[in-house]
């Protein structure tokens, strides 16, 4: 086998003290970062770089490269300086640029905006549970792809994470995730260097974090950062060990080489200052006339990794091509979870019968027996809620660490986790996640779900119980407010179907959609499937466009528009106005987002400027709707916690009933 890394210590400490320069010159530069973390951990992410990285610079996404992770993204020009060293497309220029309006170096790093950035991190926690998503993902596709010999799904998971990663909650569900289905391919570098914004870790931290690594079932190494041979073992042996993630704590030295700031949270975050700055340059042997410096010993050296990042991808496209004449099935499944984007249409997806009454979450449930089997990349599970969510589709089996290549993940409870996970499968690609949990605890999920939106990832949020037709569980588990939370989040899509037809539709819709997550919104309590042919209803394919007329009488004057549940709220309301002599449009909107989207001919061709005699029905907050009902329009919403009793008396006590919304728009 070509041995591509040697470990040559001279190379090492030289690139590690350029690191460190480049970063002092960036923070510098911007007036504003954090250089404590790349002078600290310049001599970790030197050796893993050079001697354990495989990855291929010129492609910065070839598949089976090793994943890289800086969860403590605040340290980005670390990041930034190995990026552009090893040969990625990112131009010195780009480093002297840092933090300012379109550069392609922002104060953390941000996926899709830097060639070779994985993700974006910075929310503390995120960055490292996410990586347990990516190691999922490899697991997953090596268990059901590899072959004896033939290992086209082999590769590592590498992080540097903080104190304050470790500190986070989310941290503590990822990383006993991992430590439970033994994934061995995740490592993770902990920089150990005592210190957070507010000073000494011992105002706050004070647990042994290797002793509770070690209680997650992780394989668990403590070292000195600044030792390139400790660094260098420490690795070796961690990729050693297959049936245990493992967490390597670096005792380093922060903003090392400083000599008044070093190993003080005076170079946390903020820079080190242009006298302190020069006496570190001069301290670490640097060049202090010269910025940006690097030495001629690295000229060339972002080529040579190229040559050996494409030697690296040319080997893997051998085993490909092995694979295609050996096991053409294997490649073929292969083939389908790479390139499942998007879902084909040859994909059947269930019908649901007229007449018939299904919850949503049901209907979700069927969907998801009817196409999990011809979509090999769909991964899926839930917190702990699997019978309430209808998520384990019928002939599947879950993962575990004796069965990974079962396709159902039990998460337990660990929303926040299960979450951040969900984006690191995404981002590793070849599989699409999607998870269930009831719609309340979104709240806990709400900054992975973020990411989500922000880094355009292709994720699938199966929230039931939806409103206070939950019933009995009462106030703590009826969302009220979380459907006008989760609306105004930029690229986030928001779908309340109103009945199993929609509900299909809306899977489809969330499975074709490649730029950015889902959320499913479904129903505890049963909904009636219309038969749209005898009622003159438009078809449920109307749901692509958010907002639809359902149906309505010639001439109406009045317009009910709701999603969801209170969408049959407002049918029946319509008949009591046409006994009344009204007459009235009825507007079916399972996703305000998809609805704002569309052309202004449109959207006023729902909603015509003539008519303002609106009212806004649903289970929830009323802010979602005030834009779409104007100054003369009513919503009957819900704006006040709900309680415990029969979801039928809820809605009755509440004002959500046919009766109270036909008297509300009879008024208008």
């Amino acid at each position: 086998m070509l041995k591509l890394f040697v470990l040559d210590q001279q190379l090492l400490k030289t690139l590690a003290q350029t690191i460190r320069g480049l970063s002092i010159d960036g923070v510098e530069a911007a007036k504003s970062g954090h250089p404590g973390l790349p002078l600290g951990m310049a001599d970790v992410a030197a050796v893993l770089w050079n001697n354990h990285l495989r990855h291929h610079p010129g492609q910065p996404y070839w598949f089976n490269r090793d994943r890289f992770v800086l969860s403590a993204g605040h340290g980005s020009m670390l990041l930034y300086s190995l990026l552009h060293l090893f040969g990625y497309d990112l131009p010195l220029e780009e480093l002297k640029n840092f933090r300012q309006w379109e550069s392609k170096t922002p104060g953390h790093p941000e996926y899709r905006e830097t060639p070779g950035v994985e993700m974006t991190t910075g929310p503390l926690g995120q960055g490292i549970s996410t990586a347990v998503g990516m190691a999922l993902a490899e697991s997953s596709l090596a268990a059901r792809i590899n072959q004896p010999g033939q290992e086209v799904i082999d590769h590592f998971t590498f992080v540097i994470a903080s104190d304050g990663d470790l500190q986070e909650g989310i941290s503590h569900e990822a990383s006993a995730f991992a430590g439970h289905n033994k994934l061995g391919k995740l490592i993770v570098l902990y920089d150990d260097n005592g210190i957070s914004i507010d000073g000494e870790t011992h105002l706050s931290f004070s647990e042994n974090v290797l002793q509770r690594y070690q209680a997650y079932g992780w394989h668990t190494l403590q070292i000195d950062g600044h030792d390139l041979n400790a660094v260098d073992q420490a690795i070796i042996l961690a990729k050693g060990i297959k049936d245990q993630p493992s967490i390597i704590a670096c005792k380093t030295i922060i903003g090392f080489g400083s000599p008044n700031k070093q190993g003080t949270e005076d170079c946390h975050g903020s820079p080190l200052g242009p006298a302190e700055a020069r006496l570190t340059k001069e301290n670490l042997g640097l060049p202090t006339d010269i910025s940006f410096y690097i030495p001629d010993d690295l000229k060339s050296f972002g080529q040579a990794q190229l040559e050996k990042g494409r030697a690296l991808e040319m080997g893997w496209n051998e085993k490909i091509q092995h694979l295609k004449k050996a096991a053409p099935e294997k490649w073929q499944y292969l083939d389908g979870c790479l390139n499942s984007q998007p879902i084909l249409a040859s994909v059947d997806f269930p019908a649901f019968e007229s007449g018939s009454s299904v919850a949503t979450r049901n209907a979700s449930g069927k969907v998801l027996d009817a196409i999990a089997s011809q979509i090999p990349a769909l991964i899926g599970g839930s917190a702990d809620l699997t019978p309430s969510n209808k998520t384990f589709p019928k002939g599947e089996e879950a993962y575990s660490s004796q069965h990974p290549q079962g396709r159902y993940l039990h998460y337990g409870v660990r929303e926040h986790g299960m979450g951040a996970i969900m984006n690191g499968m995404a981002l590793h690609g070849g599989v699409i996640p999607y998870a269930g949990t009831f719609f309340v605890f979104t709240d806990y999920m709400r900054a992975s779900m973020r990411l989500a939106a922000l880094m355009g990832l292709r994720v699938v949020y199966v929230m039931t119980h939806d409103s206070i037709g939950l019933g009995e569980d009462g106030p703590t588990h009826q969302p009220i407010e979380h459907l006008s939370s989760l609306r105004p989040m930029p690229n986030m899509v928001v779908l309340r179907p109103m009945d199993g037809s929609e509900t299909a539709e809306s899977w489809k819709l969330a499975l074709n959609r490649l730029t950015g997550p889902t959320c499913l919104v479904l129903t505890r309590q049963n909904l009636p499937e219309y038969d749209r042919v005898a009622l003159q209803m438009r078809p449920a394919s109307e749901t692509t466009k958010g907002g639809y007329v359902l149906c309505e009488d010639e001439g109406f004057d009045r317009i009910l528009m709701a999603s969801g549940s209170e969408v049959e709220i407002a049918v029946e309301a319509k008949k009591i106005l046409n006994e009344q002599g009204h007459k009235v449009r009825v507007v079916s909107m399972p996703s305000t987002d998809l609805f704002d989207a569309q052309s202004r001919t449109y959207k006023d061709s729902v909603l015509p400027n003539g008519c303002r005699k609106r009212v806004a029905v649903e289970a929830g907050a009323s802010l979602s709707w005030h834009q779409y009902v104007g100054l003369d329009g009513q919503i009957v919403g819900i704006d006040r916690f709900g309680a415990s009793a029969p979801y039928e008396k809820l809605y009755e006590v509440l004002g959500l009933t046919p009766q109270n919304v036909a008297e509300v728009a009879a008024q208008l």
